[in-house]
């Protein structure tokens, strides 16, 4: 996933950007240089690093001001050159803006008294190139010895990026230099609370030594990270809050003692055979899982998988490909896993196949208040060559059956039902009068066109209800037989709280989800 898109942030005080505007000798009646240090602080902390940087230039005042910051975000990209984005960043290119951020972390704090004011945030994102980091380490490590500070972020960034730009030797290389780069700055990560790394090949013991020493770590996210050939992931830590292992060739994942864990996301596995094994999670409640099961694997009972927790939130990405899901009936191991479950959101399922399987969930989950899943067939994530297909066992029959006898129930939690992808097809049709029979208390089913993609325009027509004449013949079709108070809507604008609520397919990950 890499390189974090540079945001063109609307600055709320972007006239600061103008001397002139603020210059107190040119305007005495200037509103802004009246306001109260706490008010102008407050702004200062909205503003990118680039833009703090402008303002203290202006007087001894703002300069003073700068130095009272509780958020520190300093990212390398955002020293890019203009028009220069993440995708063609040159080699000349990445050592300026690499060298502008390690200036700008020295001086924004070499500027803080000694204890003064403390730093809520203060988050580093840079290239793992020459000594960079190791310059941005032990800045961080003296404001740390300095200041109290509450969170501490290092985001790593590699200079290739994409699974057709690297190899094992470029994954051995990032592994010693961020190696070099932890044993250069112990007090660092001894205070770090979030580690974002990427392309990195670990000893066999590196991940556990990093662990050890980062002693307040909260996040840990690895993207595109092995220890070499496949072998087992251990975690333990006690302060560890959220965990992200996504494109990671690891053979198994043992989360063997995280008493503080609370969510988990774990996307591409290797083995279906075990690939996940928890141990001491007593507060894992949120869980997203996301791979892509070829024609011989074998389907991933949730009862085995998510074993020992009950969790709240779960997400199931498939990709477009085949459901690993093995829809099972009830049982005690199965009900103690969906017992607390509130919201299911179910992503990137194959376009055409009965959905009736996910029936299954909603059975076992008696307090699920919201159901959200996308179809679509989305080409960015999925293997279209015929050829490829063939050779790396591609699955062509998608699906999965469900006794449909079996969903004869009432559920009396479900308020909200969201699908993004709907067309008037009649397996979504009867997916959704099936929910509606079930869902004696549903009030709301939302349904919207299929997602937008920027990197894959889609050209294949999608039959939705678009016309008001439609709507209502689609609305007869859900209803007939049925006795549902839900409210049907049918939309092509998102609303903001069910678009914030999905993990969006993200297309950066694409060749790690061709791997498997």
């Amino acid at each position: 996933m890499g390189h974090v898109p540079r945001h063109q942030k609307a600055s709320p005080a972007s006239h600061l950007r103008r001397p002139a505007a603020i210059s107190t000798k040119r305007n005495r009646d200037d509103r802004l240089s009246s306001l109260p240090d706490d008010i102008l602080v407050n702004i200062l902390d909205r503003l990118d690093v680039r833009d703090v940087g402008r303002t203290s230039i202006l007087s001894r005042r703002w300069s003073q001001l700068a130095a009272k910051l509780s958020r520190l975000v300093i990212n390398a990209q955002d020293f890019a050159p203009e028009g220069v984005s993440s995708a063609n960043i040159s080699g000349d290119d990445l050592v300026r803006m690499n060298a502008a951020a390690v200036e700008a972390t020295r001086s924004i704090l070499a500027r803080r008294n000694r204890g003064e004011h403390t730093i809520h945030l203060l988050s580093t994102a840079f290239y793992l190139r020459d000594d960079v980091p190791i310059s941005i380490g032990r800045a961080v490590g003296n404001a740390m010895a300095a200041h109290l500070v509450e969170m501490a972020r290092f985001s790593v960034m590699t200079e290739k990026v994409g699974l057709n730009n690297l190899d094992g030797d470029d994954l051995v290389s990032y592994g010693r230099e961020f190696m070099r780069f932890f044993d250069a700055c112990p007090n660092a990560f001894g205070g770090v609370t979030s580690l974002d790394l990427e392309n990195l090949r670990f000893g066999q013991s590196d991940i556990s030594k990093v662990l050890v020493t980062c002693k307040r770590l909260k996040h840990l996210r690895l993207f595109n990270c092995d220890s070499g050939d496949p072998s087992t992931l251990q975690v333990e830590h006690s302060h560890l809050t959220e965990l992200s292992i996504v494109g990671c060739l690891f053979q198994q994942v043992k989360l063997n003692w995280l008493p503080q864990l609370t969510q988990m996301v774990f996307d591409g596995w290797i083995d279906f055979q075990d690939p996940l094994v928890l141990g001491h999670v007593p507060l894992l409640e949120a869980v997203s899982l996301t791979n892509v099961a070829r024609s011989f694997h074998n389907m991933v009972k949730l009862s085995e998988f998510l074993s020992i927790t009950s969790i709240r939130d779960l997400k199931l990405g498939f990709n477009s490909e085949k459901i690993w899901v093995q829809p099972e009936h009830p049982t005690a191991s199965l009900a103690s896993v969906f017992r607390q479950l509130r919201f299911l959101n179910l992503v990137n399922l194959p376009e055409g196949y009965d959905l009736t399987w996910t029936m299954f969930i909603l059975k076992a989950a008696p307090l699920l208040k919201e159901l959200y899943m996308t179809v679509w067939d989305h080409g960015c994530v999925m293997v279209t060559d015929e050829q490829q297909r063939n050779e790396e066992s591609y699955s062509e029959n998608k699906g999965v059956e469900w006794d449909s006898a079996a969903s004869d129930f009432k559920h009396h939690s479900l308020a909200t039902l969201v699908i993004f992808g709907f067309e008037s097809a009649d397996y979504l049709v009867s997916y959704v009068r099936r929910v509606m029979a079930a869902a004696v208390n549903l009030e709301d089913v939302f349904m919207y066109s299929r997602l937008e993609c920027d990197y894959c325009p889609d050209t294949k027509p999608i039959r939705f209800p678009w016309t008001k004449r439609q709507r209502m013949s689609l609305k007869k079709r859900f209803t007939v037989g049925i006795e549902s108070f839900a409210i049907i809507h049918s939309s092509g604008k998102l609303r903001a709280d069910h678009l914030a609520k999905i993990v969006s397919p993200d297309c950066s990950l694409l060749e790690a989800k061709k791997k498997w």
